[in-house]
């Protein structure tokens, strides 16, 4: 007898009855970008997107929550003027990220604040972690420093953080200085398998965040290595992370396969500026359907057991899916 497994494609709405995968705009996290000015300034790196003023910021996370968004991360744009060899500005309580999520929480509670926890943006070396004057980078005493800046976002009200700077031992670290300090309640996304890529581009020109000498190779995961994400996973998890995130998403779908089929935590993933500039340029030289790619690139994420996606299409896409 032939198998005709075409029957169960032969219309939408069967098509829909048998899906295997779904997608709504509760599983999307839209990563924003902010800068302490009164105006918003496009980003030329990722059309589409902005460096926000807090008024700004406000406004888009309102529409963004409008068509069912509810979790948001900041990145800040720190002026050269604040960045220093030590990041002091990383747990300045009076600092750009605090202020910012003191504001959200007060006019948007229901909504899901994460914030980064990395130095890059507010170190004069560009670096995740603090830079010896040999060039290496030192692990634990940027992990005291992370712990400084995760209490600093806990205090100003954040529901996660996100220490996305790969530094040996952070989670743990950031685990007991929040449960010390009675954050109990704020969640830990931990970066635990960000590759060194080179998607990264667009969004180190949003933030001028690119290293000034050497790279992030000696903290950041090589790319050809899938069994180390596990590893890294592992530890994370032991560490007492509360979810575990994949960085770039769409060129390391094998990867989020193997942690998603390993860890029982809710597995997220990171669909990169490059992989957005990409996107947006094939659809912009008319080459690609944007909406379809993108509907697309996301299913695929979802299908390979991310539970979440960090994505910059997010308040764009949104209104696609179902609720």
């Amino acid at each position: 007898m032939l198998s005709r497994p075409r029957r169960n494609r032969k219309s939408s709405a069967v098509r829909k009855l048998v899906r295997e995968t779904s997608l709504s705009p509760g599983d999307l996290i839209y990563p924003l970008f902010l800068h302490d000015g009164v105006e918003d300034v496009p980003i030329a790196s990722m059309p589409g997107c902005h460096r926000w003023s807090l008024d700004g910021l406000m406004r888009e996370v309102e529409s963004a929550h409008r068509v069912g968004i509810g979790a948001v991360v900041l990145f800040p744009a720190i002026p050269a003027e604040l960045k220093t060899k030590g990041a002091e500005e990383a747990w300045n309580d009076a600092g750009l990220v605090p202020r910012a999520i003191q504001r959200l929480k007060r006019e948007f509670p229901e909504v899901a604040v994460i914030t980064d926890i990395a130095l890059d943006p507010y170190n004069s070396d560009g670096h995740d972690g603090l830079v010896a004057p040999d060039g290496r980078i030192l692990n634990d005493e940027t992990v005291g420093v992370l712990c400084r800046q995760a209490l600093c976002h806990a205090r100003a009200g954040a529901d996660i953080v996100a220490p996305s700077d790969m530094m040996d031992g952070r989670v743990a670290a950031i685990r007991e200085a929040l449960d010390n300090a009675d954050f109990t309640s704020v969640s830990i996304l931990s970066y635990a398998a960000k590759y060194a890529s080179a998607y990264y581009g667009p969004f180190r020109g949003a933030l001028d965040s690119a290293p000034k000498s050497g790279d992030k190779k000696t903290y950041q995961m090589d790319p050809a290595n899938a069994r180390e994400a596990l590893r890294e996973a592992d530890l994370d998890e032991a560490e007492g992370a509360d979810i575990l995130l994949v960085k770039p998403a769409g060129p390391y779908l094998d990867i989020i396969s193997l942690i998603a089929n390993r860890s029982t935590l809710p597995i997220a993933a990171y669909q990169v500026s490059g992989e957005y500039l990409m996107i947006k340029s094939a659809a912009a030289a008319g080459w690609l359907d944007e909406r379809s790619v993108v509907l697309e690139s996301l299913l695929g994420i979802r299908r390979a057991g991310a539970d979440m996606i960090l994505t910059y299409f997010a308040k764009d896409i949104a209104p696609c899916l179902g609720a």
